[in-house]
């Protein structure tokens, strides 16, 4: 369980919910005009046109204990499944299976499995997970609803960036490619408990099906703990008929949350 908790972390922190609003537009002066409902408007314009993606990826983790170099295959079917199988030296050490409803894993270190709803793992780490959230954080979209949400717009170093004005318990804020609208970097600290974490993008490639950033680098912070995740998608393939198989390997023990 304790491998696993960094990635769990990571999911918890992008599925934080925050009190819904109405947009507010507040211009700002960039050699143009913007606005938080246009920036929102071309975000969401960027082409994501597919059914399936299949994703081959090198994975760097690092944390305060260990260095990982590891593989990953990501199969996904569009607001449907995710499966994310972790290699080491072509081996599988671990896959992890989610839908909209229900997660599953297994761990060949320590031979543990898990299968449950988002609400047990909701309950362990204190507030909500969300299947969407996962898909848009890998997809390189912003994790949440933009459209739902009340935000301030500034420029840093001449690039757009919304930052949600609730005042609750979460900081939330997005900086954006102010040509193409891509998403630069999502982020988020909760002050209580203390928590924060942040996604790096770069290297896009705009693929007919998808534009899909090629590098992700993630951070997280929990209790003075810092995880560090690089995700470099090395190749992608759209529209395949995909398989997503996961069955757990006999005789290993299930997690009881």
């Amino acid at each position: 369980m304790r491998r696993i908790l960094p990635f769990l972390l990571v999911l918890a922190l992008l599925s934080c919910k925050s009190k819904q609003k109405t947009i507010a537009s507040q211009p700002v002066a960039t050699g143009e005009t913007a606005t938080v409902s246009n920036i929102i408007k071309n975000h969401y314009a960027v082409n994501r046109d597919f059914k399936t993606a299949y994703i081959k990826a090198n994975v760097d983790y690092a944390d305060d204990k260990q260095s990982l170099s590891l593989s990953a295959d990501i199969r996904i079917k569009k607001d449907e499944i995710i499966l994310v199988s972790i290699k080491m030296l072509g081996i599988t050490m671990a896959k992890a299976i989610i839908t909209p409803t229900q997660v599953r894993y297994y761990e060949k270190i320590g031979g543990k499995y898990f299968e449950g709803d988002y609400k047990t793992l909701s309950n362990l780490l204190g507030t909500d997970l969300d299947f969407q959230k996962a898909q848009n954080m890998l997809l390189g979209q912003a994790i949440d609803d933009l459209s739902k949400g009340n935000y301030s717009l500034s420029m840093e170093e001449g690039a757009p960036k919304l930052e949600e004005t609730s005042k609750e318990n979460f900081n939330k804020s997005y900086l954006f490619d102010g040509n193409s609208f891509w998403l630069k970097r999502q982020e988020i600290t909760q002050k209580t408990p203390e928590r924060k974490m942040m996604v790096n993008y770069s290297n896009y490639n705009l693929h007919p099906e998808c534009v899909l950033p090629g590098e992700l680098l993630i951070f997280a912070n929990q209790d003075n703990k810092t995880t560090n995740i690089t995700i470099e998608y090395k190749n992608a393939t759209f529209n395949e008929d995909l398989t997503f198989p996961y069955s757990v390997p006999g005789g290993y023990e299930q997690i009881k949350l």
